[in-house]
């Protein structure tokens, strides 16, 4: 087979569906022969490995995990009304984590595009550059990623329109974005004081009608079409098949683990992240009319009373009534 000219891509495919329909070895001995009768070097494996690859690079995603960063639920918060409006007492120095609902996304990611090579991920995060360069570096040698930053103000208070606007314009201006191909993930939840909106607007923002909530599986078809598993009540889940990308993810939990530490991971996404902070687009959001009454801990309240001789009945009655009567 020396001497022979190269094959181009197209033809190794056009090659392989030839002999697709017969058995495997004399399909690889008809592939060869009939390559050396056009005088062409290929071989049956070329074949093979062309056409997965063309089936994978057709399912390759564009997935953006879109997650704040909230402070540690471990510590103690408390709520104090500033000149700017509510914050926590001594934000800026409480040890910050990626929110929970948002890190179980950004995992989920991961691992799908591990699963289709030619896939990207980016991070889109809004808080402030130095609190987001102490989340990364725990963060970044989870999975491999991509940051976007945005330096603005953290906690749970601002306004969710105007949060979503200044996402969606990161994610917007993003190089090389297939909006056809995207998905667009983030937190279902959060542990601050989430509106529970704010990824359902960035994805109206971003013209993303397709939105699925309290996702826990994803599941990829091979002709680009995918099931989702969203919680419902009863502790179910409510099948939906969605024919292709683009699509909003809210997740709940997923099913994955927190991955390890990976050393070699956190190096290689650092050499984009320390940059990419460096860059960091500076926002103000506004309030729009948003104010706040009162900011308060939730009441926590502990009445303990033995009862021997009512029914299941009498005790259900008599806790609906002291609930209703909160």
């Amino acid at each position: 087979m020396y001497g022979l000219k190269p094959v181009p891509f197209k033809a190794a495919i056009e090659y392989f569906d030839k002999w697709s329909r017969v058995s495997r070895h004399k399909r690889n001995a008809g592939i060869l022969r009939y390559a050396q009768n056009d005088n062409i070097n290929l071989h049956y494996s070329n074949c093979k490995y062309a056409l997965k690859k063309d089936e994978r690079m057709a399912q390759a995603l564009q997935i953006v995990v879109c997650a704040g960063i909230v402070p540690d639920p471990l510590q103690t918060l408390e709520p104090v009304v500033g000149p700017n409006g509510p914050g926590l007492k001594n934000e800026m120095v409480l040890p910050a984590v990626l929110d929970p609902w948002a890190a179980c996304a950004l995992y989920e990611a991961a691992q799908l595009v591990a699963k289709n090579p030619g896939s990207k991920l980016w991070l889109v995060s809004l808080g402030p550059k130095a609190k987001l360069q102490q989340v990364m570096m725990t963060v970044g040698q989870k999975a491999a990623f991509e940051l976007v930053p945005i330096d603005g103000p953290i906690g749970g208070f601002p306004d969710a329109h105007s949060t979503a606007a200044a996402l969606a314009e990161a994610i917007s201006a993003l190089p090389g974005l297939d909006r056809e191909r995207l998905l667009l993930f983030g937190g279902w939840e959060s542990a601050t004081r989430g509106a529970g909106v704010t990824l359902q607007l960035v994805g109206e923002r971003l013209g993303i009608g397709e939105q699925f909530q309290g996702v826990d599986q994803i599941t990829l078809g091979e002709d680009g079409s995918f099931e989702v598993l969203e919680r419902v009540e009863g502790g179910k889940h409510q099948a939906s098949r969605c024919a292709g990308t683009p699509a909003v993810l809210g997740w709940a939990t997923g099913n994955l683990a927190e991955p390890r530490n990976n050393p070699q991971t956190g190096m290689a996404n650092m050499r984009g992240i320390m940059p990419a902070l460096q860059k960091a687009k500076h926002v103000e959001l506004a309030a729009n009319g948003l104010s706040y009454v009162s900011v308060n801990l939730p009441k926590q309240q502990r009445e303990t009373r033995v009862e021997k001789n009512m029914s299941a009945d009498e005790i259900a009655s008599e806790l609906v009534q002291w609930i209703t009567a909160e």
